[in-house]
């Protein structure tokens, strides 16, 4: 089966990356246990992606059985790495597949920004994501080992990142280290920046719309321009026709006269 990339997989292709680099430093380093939790939340909020991303291929492919010759790696894949430990060895072949498909680099630009608006938006919900995942993981790193911050557990490291890349800060959870701060300051830039791009995202919609509203609109005038030259085109020649009728009216009608006119007298 030939696979459709779309901006939407390339989402799925980077997110498998960063499962992958959780995976390996689940496995070859010494993690906290809080740590640990906090990257089991965020590959089962992966996998959701995943398994949505299964979902929509699985609904638009028209040969179900064909599709599910290489899609049942990718549902194996939607599995959360702890319930399914295998999976770790199926997002290796599902990231290989991805890659054999998209085939080069040229081909991801040429991907992202054949629409713009979907690139932007594609590209800005991956950032969004990576940037809630390691703003998690560095706060948590960074501040758990105070014991004065009200950050030492998976959830409010969570919850911290979520509130402040979506620039909301509700303040009930804060970095106390200047290393936390500095964490925070760079992720709200971006968060900033992130949600301009979604906000730019969406305006293109109504851009979009209003577009296809005015191409239509002219697209109905050329017809009208159209119609009014070959209506007058027909009136043109029908007003020619008469000319050549009345023409002919008339020479037939001087033809006639000097016909019927009695012959002059020589001798007058």
């Amino acid at each position: 089966m030939k696979d459709q990339i779309t901006p939407f997989q390339i989402v799925i292709l980077v997110l498998s990356f960063y499962v992958l680099g959780a995976l390996v430093a689940d496995l070859f380093f010494a993690l906290s246990p809080e740590l640990s939790r906090l990257l089991d939340y965020l590959d089962i909020v992966v996998c959701v992606f995943f398994f949505l991303d299964f979902s929509l291929r699985f609904h638009a492919a028209p040969n179900k059985g064909q599709f599910m010759r290489w899609g049942w790696i990718d549902l194996l894949a939607s599995i959360p790495a702890g319930l399914f430990m295998a999976g770790r060895v199926v997002r290796v072949i599902q990231i290989l597949r991805l890659i054999r498909a998209l085939k080069s680099i040229r081909m991801f630009w040429r991907l992202m920004f054949r629409n713009r608006a979907k690139g932007i938006f594609a590209s800005a919900a991956t950032t969004t994501l990576l940037l809630v995942a390691l703003g998690s993981m560095t706060m948590l790193i960074v501040e758990s080992p105070n014991p004065e911050s009200p950050i030492d557990s998976a959830e409010e490291a969570l919850w911290w990142a979520f509130v402040t890349v979506t620039t909301v800060g509700y303040g009930d959870y804060y970095p106390i280290t200047t290393l936390g701060r500095i964490v925070a300051v760079l992720l709200m830039i971006a968060g900033v920046g992130l949600f301009g791009s979604f906000a730019a995202y969406v305006g293109s919609l109504f851009i979009d719309d209003q577009s296809d509203e005015d191409e239509r609109q002219h697209e109905a005038s050329r017809r009208m321009m159209r119609h009014m030259y070959r209506e007058i085109g027909e009136l043109h020649g029908e007003l020619r026709a008469l000319r050549e009728e009345v023409r002919a009216l008339r020479d037939d009608g001087v033809e006639s006269a000097r016909a019927s006119a009695p012959p002059r007298d020589a001798d007058t």
